[in-house]
Order: C-alpha cells, then sequence, then structure tokens
C-alpha cells in the first residue's frame, strides 16, 4: 500500500471533508466521500493483478486506489497503444482481472467476455476474469506496473514499489508547493506515469483538487490529434493552477495565445516534459505570461528526476535533482540517476540496480542543474513525449519492395519524417502507398507524415552509410537539412480544429 498517500487522504478526510479530492464530467468527491469510495471499489476489484484500460475519470483514480489498498498490481493499460501492443501487455503482464470502460476493444484483443460490471463515480466499469496459469515473477515490492509507449514495438513493464511512489511523491509535491487551495487539471493520459502521480497523487497528499475529465471532452483524439477549443474550454471550466504538459502542447497553448486566446488566470505552475523543450518556446510562453517550468524523468526512477520551480530555476536546464533521486554524469557523457529508483524490470531476474544510466547525455553545473543535451542512442521522443525507435520505424517502411532505405527523424518534433531510398521501378503513388501500409501497422506517435526521396542509395561511398550497412544518421541530417526542414515545416496538420 501506498502508505503516504492514504495517510495524507485520510487526513484531508478529518480536516477539511468538505473540499473537493477529485472532479470530473460526471460530478465530485470530496475528502469527506473518498475513503468510503475508495473501499467500495476495493471491495468488488478483487486480484493479484489487475489492469485497467478506462479514460482518465474520477472512475480511473477509484480504481487505481482500490487496487492498491488491497495490496494488488496495479497495471495501467494506455490507450494510446496499437491491439499489438496491449496484446502484448496482457500477455507479458498477464493480469488475472482486467477493469475498462471499453468491453468492446478488450473483449476483440482478449478473446474473452466480461465476467460483470460495475457502476463507479457514474461510470460503469466491465470487469473480465482471466484465467491465468503462468506469470512473470515480480520483485517482491511490486505495486504497479507501468508500459511506456517504448522504443520498440514491444513496451517493457516497469516495476515500481509503493516506496518508490510514495518517494517521488512527496518529492513533486514539495517542488510544485501545492496547498489545499490549489486544483490539478490531468491533460495526459492517466495511464502515463507522471500523470498518475502528478495529477492523481501529489493533489491528495496535499490535499488540493484532482481535475480528471475525458480527454475527449478535453479536446484529444489518439495520442497526438488536439482541438484547440474544446482544450480552451476545460482550461477555463476547471480553472486550474497547475497542469502537466508536453511540449507540443505548450507549443499549441503559446500559437493560440498568439491568435488572441485567453487562459484562466488561475495558473501558477505549467510543468512541461515528456521530450526536450526548446529553450525559446519557454521564452515565448512566459512572454504570454504562463508560468512554465521544465523537467525530465524516465520510468525507471519513478517518472521525475529533476524540476525547476520558481525558487529554484536556470534557463536551458531541466532543473535541480529532486530530494529522492541523484545524479551524476559518466565519463562518456551520459546522465547516471541513482536513490529510489524502479525495483526491476518484469520478467527479468537481474536484481535492482543501485544507479541507472539513462541513455541521455548531459552535463550538471557547479550550483547543481542538470542540462541535457541529447540521446546517447538512436532512440528519440517525439513533441507529444512518445518514445521512437527509428530502426522500428524503418523496418515497417522497408517490409515491402518499393522502399529500399529508410532513415526516420522526428526528436522534439510535431511528427516523423523520413529519408527514403526508392526501387528504382516504384512509382510515386507505390511509395506513398508503402508508407501507409507502415502507418497502418504502427501506432499514430510512431508514424512518418511526410518524406523526402533521395536520388542515390545510402551507401559508404557517399559516406550515407556506415560500414555495417546501416544508415549513417548525422550525415543523413547533414546532407538533407534542407529537405528535412521543409517535411518539419508544416507540423499544425498534427492540430485538428
Amino acid at each position: 500500500m501506498m502508505r503516504l498517500v492514504f495517510e495524507c487522504i485520510a487526513a484531508h478526510a478529518a480536516g477539511h471533508p468538505g473540499n473537493v479530492a477529485l472532479a470530473d464530467e460526471l460530478g465530485a468527491l470530496t475528502y469527506g466521500e473518498l475513503p468510503a469510495a475508495i473501499a467500495h471499489a476495493a471491495s468488488v476489484f478483487r486480484a493479484k493483478r489487475a489492469a485497467n484500460m478506462i479514460d482518465n475519470s474520477n472512475a480511473w483514480a477509484l480504481v487505481d486506489l482500490a487496487l492498491a489498498r488491497n495490496d494488488a498490481v496495479s497495471i495501467p493499460i494506455p490507450q494510446f497503444f496499437t491491439e499489438g501492443q496491449v496484446r502484448h501487455l496482457i500477455d507479458d503482464a498477464a493480469p488475472d482481472l482486467i477493469v475498462t470502460d471499453q468491453p468492446e476493444r478488450i473483449g476483440s484483443l482478449s478473446g474473452l467476455s466480461p465476467s460483470g460490471s460495475v457502476e463507479i463515480a457514474g461510470r460503469e466499469l466491465f470487469l473480465f476474469s482471466r484465467p491465468v496459469t503462468t506469470q512473470h515473477l515480480l520483485p517482491p515490492d511490486t505495486c504497479k506496473i507501468t508500459y511506456t509507449s517504448g522504443t520498440t514495438g514491444q513496451p517493457r513493464g516497469v516495476c515500481l514499489s509503493a516506496q518508490s511512489i510514495d518517494s517521488v511523491t512527496l518529492s513533486l509535491a514539495g517542488a510544485v508547493d501545492a496547498g489545499t487551495d490549489d486544483r490539478s487539471l490531468s491533460l495526459l493520459p492517466l495511464a502515463t506515469l507522471l500523470q498518475n502521480i502528478g495529477g492523481i497523487y501529489v493533489p491528495l497528499v496535499t490535499g488540493s483538487a484532482a481535475a480528471l475529465p475525458s480527454l475527449a471532452n478535453c479536446g484529444f483524439a489518439g495520442s497526438s490529434a488536439v482541438r484547440p477549443k474544446l482544450l480552451f474550454a476545460s482550461l477555463h471550466r476547471y480553472m486550474p493552477s497547475a497542469v502537466i504538459l508536453v511540449p507540443q502542447l505548450l507549443k499549441l497553448l503559446v500559437e493560440c495565445l498568439a491568435a488572441g486566446a485567453s487562459l484562466p488566470g488561475s495558473l501558477r505552475f505549467v510543468a512541461v516534459g515528456g521530450a526536450p523543450c526548446a529553450s525559446t518556446l519557454i521564452e515565448r510562453a512566459r512572454g504570454f505570461g504562463l508560468p512554465v517550468y521544465e523537467g525530465y524523468g524516465l520510468s525507471e526512477a519513478g517518472s521525475v528526476v529533476s524540476l525547476n520551480r520558481p525558487d529554484a530555476q536556470r534557463p536551458g536546464s531541466v532543473g535541480l535533482p529532486l530530494p529522492h533521486v541523484c545524479a551524476r554524469i559518466a565519463g562518456d557523457g551520459e546522465i547516471v540517476v541513482g536513490g529510489h529508483l524502479f525495483s526491476g524490470y518484469l520478467g527479468s531476474e537481474s536484481a535492482a540496480a543501485a544507479e541507472w544510466p539513462t541513455g541521455d547525455l548531459g552535463h550538471l553545473d557547479a550550483e547543481g542543474y542538470l542540462y541535457v543535451t541529447g540521446r546517447k542512442k538512436t532512440a528519440f521522443a517525439t513533441a507529444f513525449g512518445r518514445n521512437v525507435s527509428p530502426e522500428w520505424v524503418e523496418g515497417e517502411l522497408t517490409a515491402g519492395p518499393d522502399v529500399m532505405q529508410a532513415a526516420v527523424f522526428g526528436e522534439g518534433r510535431a511528427r516523423n519524417v523520413a529519408v527514403l531510398v526508392a526501387h528504382p521501378a516504384a512509382r510515386p503513388e507505390q511509395i506513398a502507398a508503402a508508407v501507409a501500409a507502415a502507418n497502418a501497422r504502427l501506432p499514430d506517435y510512431a508514424r512518418v507524415a511526410a518524406w523526402h526521396l533521395a536520388d542515390v542509395p545510402f551507401s559508404q561511398a557517399n559516406r550515407l552509410a556506415r560500414s555495417s550497412g546501416l544508415p549513417d544518421r548525422e550525415a543523413i541530417v547533414h546532407h538533407f537539412a534542407d529537405a528535412l526542414e521543409e517535411l518539419y515545416a508544416s507540423e499544425a496538420t498534427h492540430v485538428d480544429v
């Protein structure tokens, strides 16, 4: 059980029972009502390992808290995962119960029919009991298994202990300095660890309100498309003091403000992370009065490693490491974190390490502020915070006969683009069909939105390939710099107005 979270809920229920704890479009729960609501849900969800695929809502929070109260392992399923990724997650985590508000999708993926349903916080949730014969062993202290979007087609389960979750929650609560008059609004999926902790646990620990409306009601479709009018309407409806954004959402807000939109005056802390954020964007946001603070983290460190805040910030940095972790720079420039880390990967027999190499490159300044300068390997994070391995996408693009070679890019961008080498006999419509076929096999955050056809293959002779035959990404970026910038220029196609 997450002792800190539940002790704070009890204290707030006794101290200010009439204050709102959770709110969505269907209603609100006060701190006085919350313990009974959690107890009711806990009486329904009896399982050792339970997965949930539920839209953002009070119901999502109650299911999550009920599982923690029962000392069950909670396994959030990201709704933006592809069908193949969800099947992999279910097979890999082997939950004995799945709770969902999307019974048709879970039924088609699992081959099961609902074993029952229950109403939680005004929403009908369907229960899928699964016969489980074998399960991967878990670290004994596992409370939650979080699956990221992954750098390959098969996301890995990161096992977290209740102590680790409590530690990062306490660190983040101190960093944002939230009080009982604050209200957070979740604009990212609660199945992502950062929003789970920052959007539910931090408000409940600090006695503030957590607004958890459906993502669709906030204007979101999939993991990338946004309807600005609905997004701004939600901001004005819930009047949050704190939100967590990925860079592309921050960019959208800034562009809308530049076009004359207005934000509620309630915002005092806008955290941005999940992908690299240009310092010029942060400067523009602050020019419009947005109190933006960039941070950095990874699931293996409980979501947040460092964060700028009002009394401790450095332009261009991702802030000071939070109290639950420490950071150092290895000899090759890689950021290595230690402290309260994850307990291990699901299915791995390796013991949890005292330190974790992040795969990111960076440096620490004399005052301890952390700067992230790039990736040690090729995986990149899109502007929506989704991790993409270019080799994965390139493999899909070259699976057919019409695309011979591919190099995919998208670090910090709203969409991915590619430089393609076509088969000499392939016509333009065949290339377009090949890209469309590859995209159909990929989740939306990994799809290629635009491409440039190279006039020569990547080879050692033209220094566009390495001796292994793999594309030389640095050389390709340099050689096709103008073409790539033209492809990125129409980023706005990701915004559905």
